[in-house]
């Protein structure tokens, strides 16, 4: 039985996808394609089975009726680098393996991140954990000047620590996470999917979200018809709980947004009457609102 490949993912295979100011995501390796999904699914058919999906329908299929065992049967090893804030969020997702750079061992090189200035904002009124309005110009100058500032003298101190004798795995803690770290990932493309369905979104610091996007880029040289089906089903789906169903029904039948919301129990003022900027219900109109985009 031959290896099967894909001429335009081998080809990708130790190119550099720069990321930020000095990251990259490299394509090591990988191991199936979207025959390796069918073939997978096809097993559980044995003798007998009248109709065999074509491989197109059986992906969407699986997609859709959240079978995944078969697109475990695809990974991908990547050697990225990037930014140790970035890894920090990275390492949540724990279905894959990695091995990092070691500061124990290896003398880090003088590579940091600052963010561009369009990306120095408020912080969101919204959002607990992400960015908002913009800032003004002299306060976004004045924040990337100090991380510049505070990076090359935390380097200085750190190489003035390792020329006078402290250990790697000492001296490593002036180094702030600004700095650059790097690793070997391998991941299946279930839990790839997984990975880029949260990193992807936009509620995800668009650090990561960068990343994610170069990862997307790749896999889908490679299980070009998987990642059409997860873009639809997964990526452009949107789900609906049951108090949401139930104002979806209000509204056709010609209930008011305020009023559907309110008769299904999700709320959109608070007790004194003032809008709520977030919650179940704000999120059930921005859900509606994703749907008239794409009438």
């Amino acid at each position: 039985m031959s290896r099967p490949n894909v001429p335009e993912a081998d080809r990708e295979i130790g190119v550099r996808h720069p990321v930020l100011l000095h990251g990259y995501v490299v394509l090591v390796d990988y191991m199936g394609n979207d025959n390796a999904i069918v073939q997978a699914a096809r097993v559980s058919y044995g003798p007998g089975t009248k109709t065999v999906r074509d491989d197109r329908g059986l992906i969407r299929y699986l997609m859709r009726h959240r079978h995944t065992t078969p697109f475990e049967m695809v990974e991908f090893k990547f050697l990225v680098r990037l930014p140790i804030f970035v890894a920090r969020q990275w390492v949540r997702h724990r279905t894959a393996s990695l091995n990092e750079i070691s500061a124990r061992y290896s003398v880090l090189e003088e590579e940091y991140e600052v963010p561009v200035p369009e990306e120095v904002r408020h912080q969101s009124s919204r959002n607990r954990q992400g960015r908002g309005d913009p800032l003004p110009e002299e306060a976004v100058a004045s924040f990337r000047g100090d991380l510049d500032r505070v990076s090359r003298d935390a380097y200085a101190s750190y190489q003035r620590a390792l020329e006078g004798g402290v250990a790697r795995e000492t001296a490593r803690l002036l180094l702030p996470v600004a700095f650059y770290t790097q690793w070997y990932w391998k991941i299946n493309l279930y839990n790839l999917f997984h990975f880029l369905s949260l990193r992807l979104d936009p509620h995800a610091q668009e650090e990561i979200r960068l990343y994610a996007a170069e990862l997307a880029k790749i896999g889908r040289l490679v299980c070009p018809v998987a990642f059409e089906a997860f873009e639809e089903f997964q990526i452009g789906a949107l789900g609906l709980g049951r108090r949401e169903q139930r104002a979806l029904r209000l509204l056709l039948e010609g209930a008011t947004s305020n009023a559907a919301c309110a008769a299904a129990g999700l709320p959109l003022s608070r007790e004194d009457g003032t809008p709520m900027t977030t919650g179940e219900g704000v999120e059930f109109l921005e859900k509606l609102a994703r749907v008239r985009e794409a009438l």
